[in-house]
């Protein structure tokens, strides 16, 4: 069954002319703050002037203040009568996990560690790395691999700045990358946290929180101003703003289930499943595009 992220909510949001029906909401967390929200609404929410967030419980307006967010259901109203409120329909991207044994590449995933050396978000550091064993630790792609012909045409190429030749895109530099453990790998691809570079750094987590990691600031060691390898905010911002879509848009997209044991209907739970078409369409990309066990086939919905 796939996931829903509307479930367990403590945060809704509306278009005042219409009270009874959420435009959207979030499953709230600690490190969220009125300036936060209001930031994340900035990304949802497409209006020709200004307008207001009123927490209908009291009556008062959110001002950009880093006070905790309180739960609650917030109405959004234009200043200007003329206005009109509507959520934006920017594409967001649909993942499923990659079954191919071929290996990520293999520049990406050493350079790397050997920039990170230690998971980026919790600061587990491998002290296994001097007899070079990683396992647990993967090296995440911050943009989708398997997605290049999108990172090329919205522009993202152009922010990578120590690529190996002229042909190379940049998808696969270490600008493109975080070392993590790999359960906050799957989380990170499935958008349940991400990481404002515009907010200090600091990780949000749009789900709960069992490992207690957010309101925590990614590691310095991987955007060190002075390291030519450091990963690139520009892609951080990228996922931050998809992570807002995935989570807090409407009812949210659908999260997949990963874990099919022997014996299981593989086929037929996908195609009973919610979007299932492109979902599968995925699957066929990830197992002839050779990719390695990670959620890294990844498709914008509306993309051809």
């Amino acid at each position: 069954m796939a996931g829903r992220r509307a479930i367990g909510r403590d945060v809704h949001f509306y278009n005042f002319a219409e009270p009874d029906k959420a435009l959207g909401g979030l499953i709230l967390n600690p490190s969220v703050t009125k300036k936060n929200f209001l930031s994340m609404l900035g990304i949802l929410i497409v209006t020709i002037g200004p307008y207001r967030v009123t927490l209908r419980s009291t009556g008062h307006d959110l001002t950009l203040t880093d006070e905790p967010l309180q739960p609650g259901h917030y109405d959004i109203r234009p200043y200007s009568r003329k206005d009109t409120i509507c959520i934006t329909d920017e594409p967001c991207i649909i993942r499923i996990v990659s079954q191919s044994s071929t290996g990520r590449d293999s520049t990406f995933r050493t350079q790397v560690r050997e920039r990170d050396g230690k998971c980026v978000i919790t600061g587990t550091v491998n002290r296994r790395a001097d007899r070079d064993n990683w396992s647990t630790f993967h090296a995440a792609h911050i943009f989708p691999l398997s997605s290049e012909d999108y990172f090329v045409q919205s522009g993202f190429s152009r922010w990578i700045t120590n690529r190996i030749g002229e042909r190379d895109t940049g998808i696969n530099s270490c600008q493109n990358g975080l070392l993590m453990r790999s359960h906050m790998h799957e989380q990170f691809d499935g958008f349940y946290f991400s990481i404002n570079p515009d907010d200090g750094y600091k990780i949000t987590c749009f789900n709960e929180d069992f490992d207690r990691i957010d309101g925590r600031i990614l590691d310095p060691v991987c955007r060190d101003p002075s390291d030519n390898r450091r990963v690139r905010d520009e892609l951080l911002r990228w996922h931050f703003r998809q992570a807002v879509l995935a989570n807090m848009r409407g009812a949210g997209e659908p999260s997949f289930e990963t874990d099919f044991p022997p014996g299981t209907d593989m086929m037929g739970e996908i195609l009973s499943g919610p979007t299932a078409a492109k979902r599968m369409e995925a699957e066929l990309f990830s197992r002839l595009g050779g990719y390695d066990i990670a959620w890294d086939s990844q498709k914008p919905i509306g993309q051809s």
